[in-house]
């Protein structure tokens, strides 16, 4: 009797295995064992010796209830960091696809667009930092440096804009939502760069007779995009949203905070306590993020 072999679903999750083998044997062996000695930390009280070493006292989860309840700080950041992200990953995800779209367009210079995009992360300098910083705020007249009468122009144009969608009867969230985007303007673009350079490997990978079998049929450029690039797209909209919102927290006020108590103030069971938490809230906000966007995501088979 011939043998049965592996169906194609079952033969898919074997390849998808041994595709991250590689990283599931180092999240084993380099994370996991580290993460454990995490939580273990954070339930005790970690005392240093100054003559060298240290020895730990249980104290159950009374690091968790003093960072949650009696710190002076860590609340307050950590909502505001989870506030900010809600605001700047769809604003960062949306510019990204938007710029990736227009960089897949053919125009003389394209080379160099694309390369100036991508050097906030090619050029990490804090002075290359600074100086796009500078000229930024110079934009959205947020220096003090910037002359007057140019701050009350830039200033005179955002009032307008906001006055102009409000006499159309955009809700007041949105405004501010708006608003704080323009606030945000240089954080968006500096955290755009990875993303752009996914979205636009997802573009060139579309098959251009869709987009001439669609024109062909009579459709829109509106329609092209809704029925064509949107769905092709969006399993790397899934990848980015993950990405940003990992992205937006390793470089958030809460790793400074913690940073702070662990070698600063000397408490590696407060700290381990505060990591321990943003983790949480992190993977919480990846796992609902994840269900709500990959319900509604594209895969082509």
């Amino acid at each position: 009797m011939k043998k049965k072999g592996l169906t194609l679903r079952q033969r898919e999750m074997v390849l998808g295995f041994t595709f991250i083998s590689p990283w599931l044997i180092g999240f084993i062996c380099f994370f996991a064992i580290n993460l454990l000695h995490a939580v273990y930390y954070s339930l005790c009280n970690v005392i240093v010796n100054p003559a060298g070493g240290y020895r730990l006292e249980f104290a159950g989860i009374s690091n968790y209830i003093y960072a949650l309840t009696k710190h002076g700080e860590f609340n307050r950041i950590l909502t505001t960091s989870i506030t900010d992200m809600l605001i700047d990953v769809p604003l960062i995800v949306f510019f990204s696809l938007l710029m990736a779209m227009i960089l897949n367009q053919k125009f003389k210079g394209r080379t160099v667009v694309r390369a100036i995009f991508f050097l906030p992360v090619i050029l990490l300098s804090s002075a290359i930092s600074d100086a796009l910083q500078a000229a930024m705020n110079m934009i959205i007249g947020g220096v003090s440096s910037v002359p007057p009468e140019m701050r009350e122009a830039s200033g005179f144009s955002a009032r307008y804009l906001l006055r102009v969608f409000m006499e159309l009867g955009f809700p007041t969230i949105l405004l501010d939502y708006i608003e704080g985007a323009v606030n945000r303007i240089y954080d968006i673009v500096k955290a755009s760069s990875v993303q752009i350079l996914i979205f636009l490997a997802a573009l060139q990978a579309i098959p251009g007779a869709l987009y001439e079998v669609a024109k062909i049929e009579g459709a829109t450029t509106y329609e092209s995009f809704w029925k064509i690039t949107f769905p092709m797209v969006s399993p790397l909209i899934l990848t980015n949203v993950i990405y940003t919102i990992i992205d937006s927290f390793t470089v958030s006020d809460v790793v400074n905070t913690i940073y702070t108590t662990a070698f600063t103030s000397m408490n590696f069971g407060l700290s381990s306590a505060m990591s321990i938490l943003s983790s949480a809230s992190v993977c919480i906000i990846l796992i609902t993020v994840g269900y709500l966007i990959s319900k509604k995501t594209f895969y082509q088979n």
